[in-house]
């Protein structure tokens, strides 16, 4: 099926998008981190408009009719498919952060074990591993990483607004954690988010290894 081009967009760059969403797909089903059909990944496509998983795919076998577009709203753009149900957890990165080029959400066992362990503390404090100098802004192990752990519902305005007091209060962020659910990350681009990704999967099982190996 071809895909759907909403008229004055650059069917080269949604298309781009496309690929590069399905690409991560690819890599990360394969990594056990999107089972069943969950997990959603979104990259921006310009300004106001985001290319975005469509809800219930397969994300090991996404193709370019499995992305759609969206606006900064959250609303479908050309097309009468349904996307994620948490877009709008998306869509506010892209809002906060002008830099942000690409969101991925993910549900490996580790994020998801984590989430509930330290959801009383709401909040995962990670220092002194070298490997957290993987995320943009960190030079040093020296320095203090915070991944906030927020209550997880399906109202997607409550979990909004968790993120923003979080910002709001001037607090840095880079990732958060949903309890029982999985992790969000986000950078520059792909390649970055993806490099975020995987070093924060590290550091959350390193944690887990300590907890369980200091009980």
């Amino acid at each position: 099926m071809p895909m759907t081009v909403p008229a004055g967009y650059d069917r080269t760059r949604l298309a781009a998008c496309a690929r590069s969403i399905a690409d991560a797909g690819r890599a990360l089903a394969a990594q056990g981190w999107t089972p069943a059909t969950s997990s959603n990944f979104s990259e921006r496509i310009d300004a106001g408009h985001v290319a975005i998983t469509i809800s219930g795919r397969d994300k090991g076998r996404l193709g370019e009719d499995d992305v759609m577009v969206v606006d900064l709203d959250g609303k479908a753009v050309g097309t009468d498919a349904r996307p994620s149900a948490e877009t709008a957890l998306h869509t506010q990165i892209y809002r906060r952060f002008a830099e942000a080029g690409a969101v991925l959400h993910t549900h490996s066992r580790t994020q998801t074990v984590a989430s509930r362990l330290y959801a009383a503390a709401g909040v995962v404090r990670l220092q002194g591993w070298e490997l957290q100098k993987a995320i943009t802004g960190y030079t040093t192990h020296e320095s203090v990483l915070e991944l906030p752990v927020f209550p997880n519902t399906q109202h997607m305005p409550e979990l909004t607004a968790r993120v923003d007091a979080w910002l709001d209060a001037g607090r840095p962020l880079y990732a958060y954690l949903i309890e029982g659910h999985g992790i969000y990350t986000w950078g520059r681009d792909m390649a970055e988010t993806r490099r975020h990704l995987e070093a924060l999967e590290f550091l959350l099982a390193c944690e887990l290894d300590l907890r369980r190996l200091s009980a």
